[in-house]
């Protein structure tokens, strides 16, 4: 099927606040790691959303040229092509835009959504994210209000980020510290800045101890009964149950227990790289390993053009990423849930 429309992303949004599931929302690189993700969704029979970050949008540009708009723009014509030979719904978002990037990467392509819909055609993206995690609350929201109003009339779905992730990611480094919680306070300046959906549809992350990179499970001191706290505080505020979609950020590491108490909480999203990073690679330096004098062409000899060619190695990366997706769907609990199942 084609990409999902803005229609059918509000539906698929909606069922899982409903049924109580997440998406995983898969970072690519390339568009082998695109297919690979969408691979996964349809074998686990889930919906799904591959997402592009800054750093990722660069790379896609060329290494050389790291433009992240040509680099956006170019995964979101391939993905809308090759999409449309599985069986399940995708959607595009891009990843992290700090201030900084904002000018460069988020704008303009809310820019070219805006005259897609304007000549009748779909938006290029789904959902965009702007975070807003290195400066003031009050500037975050300002700037999240003026974001928001583009992406509505784009018809977009908007995502912020209210707290602190911790670690590091695309060169953006943050401690981890008490701010990695995300207060109650919070919550309701969030609301008052933004609404809860009269001016247009925006995800939040909110953080609960949520930090990027490499740990081993238990190592990050996750509180997911912080969620629950904003939610029923902000919706009795609000006269809504659970009126925040929520967005986990920084679960490498995350206990299953701990990523279904926060999907039970309201996220109907998470973000999965650092995993799927490493199920793509794997694969590949096992085959060198395996297939090392064939692959480099040792002491004169030519070679194994079968194992050196890069379908070979290629496909055993797309399988191994594919599997990892399809585990975190099953985590998420989104496995059979596709609208078109």
């Amino acid at each position: 099927m084609p990409i999902a429309t803005p229609e059918v992303y509000a539906e698929m949004l909606d069922k899982a606040k409903q049924n109580a599931f997440a998406y995983p929302a898969i970072n690519v690189s390339s568009s082998q790691t695109l297919t690979a993700a969408i691979r996964g969704f349809a074998e686990a029979g889930s919906d799904g959303i591959v997402q592009v970050s800054t750093g990722g949008a660069e790379y896609l540009s060329g290494s050389t040229v790291k433009d992240m708009v040509t680099g956006s723009v170019a995964l979101a014509a391939y993905a809308h092509e090759v999409a449309k030979n599985y069986n399940v719904n995708i959607a595009l978002h891009t990843d992290h835009c700090p201030k900084d990037k904002l000018d460069g990467f988020v704008r303009p392509l809310l820019e070219i959504s805006a005259q897609r819909v304007a000549r009748g055609e779909n938006p290029l993206f789904q959902s965009h994210m702007w975070d807003g995690s290195a400066v003031p609350l009050d500037e975050n929201l300002e700037i999240a209000k003026e974001l928001l109003a583009k992406a509505a009339a784009a018809k977009i779905v908007l995502e912020i980020e209210v707290g602190v992730v911790g670690g590091e990611e695309d060169g953006v480094a943050n401690e981890i510290n008490d701010k990695l919680y995300t207060t109650v306070e919070d919550g309701l300046a969030t609301v008052e800045a933004l609404g809860t959906g009269e001016h247009g549809r925006y995800l939040t992350a909110l953080t609960f101890g949520n930090v990027h990179g490499v740990y081993k499970p238990g190592s990050v001191k996750l509180r997911p009964e912080i969620l629950k706290d904003i939610q029923d505080a902000v919706g009795a505020k609000v006269g809504k149950e659970r009126p925040f979609d929520l967005v986990f950020h920084g679960g490498s590491g995350s206990t299953l227990e701990e990523i279904r108490a926060a999907v039970d909480h309201g996220v109907i999203k998470m973000n999965v790289d650092t995993d799927t990073q490493y199920a793509f690679t794997r694969p590949v330096a096992g085959h060198m390993l395996a297939n090392y004098e064939g692959v480099l062409k040792i002491d004169g000899e030519v070679g194994n053009k079968k194992v050196y060619d890069p379908r070979a190695w290629g496909k055993a990366a797309e399988a191994g990423m594919a599997q990892r997706v399809a585990e975190a769907c099953e985590n998420l609990r989104s496995t059979g849930t596709s609208l078109l199942a």
